[in-house]
This record gives structure tokens, sequence and C-alpha cells, in this order.
């Protein structure tokens, strides 16, 4: 009997603590460098957050100003209260402009019934399509529907962008990145879904842990995500979420 207890004891222990790391708030800051008209451009990303409550003190912390919010799919599943994800849009708003990519879990809620939310917090819904922002350079913020649930087009994401313009590509789903850079030209790629494959041991996942690093030639974020699926339980691959700082200048 001493033994059992001893075992759960550890079994409870080692519960709690993947719990504690799965509850983390770790903004990662990354760094790229573009040619164009001077200027910065700051993004925040965000994927995968589920059912979780975005912490305030993490974006009370963040500081400088933003020029978009960008959330990478997966902002809620059908676990997720309303009231919850009406409260997360609230704090993202604050950062900055948002704009949105739809994930496999977004519309366990209903795709109308999420898109009339986000709508209320005036975020901008990219599907198949390319957007600009609101900032000196030709700078484009470039996504797909997202690949399992509905149909998606390459072509359609990058059929405004010009030769010479500044382009971030977004999906939910990084797997389709390699497809992306055999066709088109993009400066920074990013997405999320993988969860870094959430529960690891040492070097061994479902998926790989996430990083931000250059793939054939391409800046490349895939996030471990904010939130988890399943269960609430983190292993070898921490919660994330981005600042992603671009300078842009002529040399």
């Amino acid at each position: 009997m001493l033994y059992i207890g001893l075992f759960l004891l550890v079994v409870i222990a080692f519960l709690l603590y993947m719990w504690k790391v799965a509850h983390e708030n770790n903004v990662l800051h990354h760094q790229l460098s573009l040619h164009g008209e001077q200027e910065q451009v700051r993004l925040f990303f965000i994927s995968d957050v589920h059912l979780r409550k975005i912490n305030k003190k993490m974006i009370a912390q963040l500081e400088g100003h933003f020029d978009a919010v960008i959330i990478g799919g997966d902002f809620a599943d059908s676990r997720t209260p309303i009231e919850r994800i009406h409260e997360n849009l609230t704090l993202l708003k604050s950062i900055a402009p948002i704009y949105f990519v739809w994930g496999n879990n977004d519309r366990e809620i209903g795709e109308e019934r999420l898109k009339d939310i986000l709508q209320a917090y005036q975020v901008q819904i990219i599907v198949n399509d390319a957007v600009l922002l609101p900032v000196k350079n030709r700078f484009w913020l470039s996504a797909i529907e997202d690949t399992t649930v509905k149909e998606y087009s390459f072509e359609k994401a990058f059929e405004k962008v010009g030769e010479q313009d500044l382009v971030v590509f977004i999906a939910h789903n990084p797997g389709v990145f390699a497809k992306v850079r055999a066709k088109f030209r993009a400066d920074l790629m990013m997405g999320g879904h993988l969860h870094g494959g959430q529960i690891r041991f040492g070097p061994y996942g479902v998926h790989p842990n996430g990083s931000y690093r250059q793939r054939d030639g391409v800046m490349t974020l895939v996030s471990n995500g904010y939130g988890t699926t399943l269960v609430p339980f983190r292993l070898g691959a921490k919660p994330q979420c981005h600042i992603i700082d671009i300078d842009i200048s002529s040399k």
C-alpha cells in the first residue's frame, strides 16, 4: 500500500507540473530585416487558444506600438464559452487591429456565430485572400482557408501581391508551407496547429517542437500555440505567443 500511495503521489505531482506548464505565459521575440521604405512594423501572433483564457497581465506587459494582431486559427472550439471569446478578443483588440485566419476547430461553435462575434470587434477575416496593412510599404497579410475544412487556394491568396511587395503568409497548418515556397514568394510564413506535440518526452513527440528559423530561404514561424487540445497538459512543448519586429530599410 505504501508503494501504491507513493506512486499515486508521483503521478499527481507530475500531472500538476504538466498543468502548470500548460498555463505559462511565454512571449517570444523574433527579428526580421526586409528591404523597402524605411519603417518598423511590429506584429503580435497568437494561435491555438482553444479553451484558454488569455492572461491580462501578459497583455498589459506588452510594450510599444503594434501594427497588427494575427490570430492563426483555433481561437475557439466546442468547449470554449462564448463569454471567454469576447473576453479574449477585448484583450487582443487593446493591442492593435486584429486579423483572423480559420483553424480546424473554430467552426465547432458555429461559423456564422463566430463570424458575428469577430465582426463585432472589427476583426478582419482573411480567407484565400491578402489584405494590406496600413503602413508605408505595400505590406500584405496573405492567408488561406483552413486546409481540413473547406476549399483553399494559394493562387487567390497571392494574386494581389506584386513582385516588389512585402508579404507575410499565414496558414493554420504549417504542413502547406513547402508547397507555397515552391510556387510563391513570401518574406515570412506563420502557422500553428501542431502544438509542438503538446506532450513530448525529450526529443520525441507526435509533432516537432515549434521554431522560428529559415526554411528554404524563407523565415518561418511555427508556434506551439497558446492553449491545449484534448487534455490541459503540456510537457516539453511550452505554450507560446509571439512578437515579430520587422525592420524595413533600403540598405
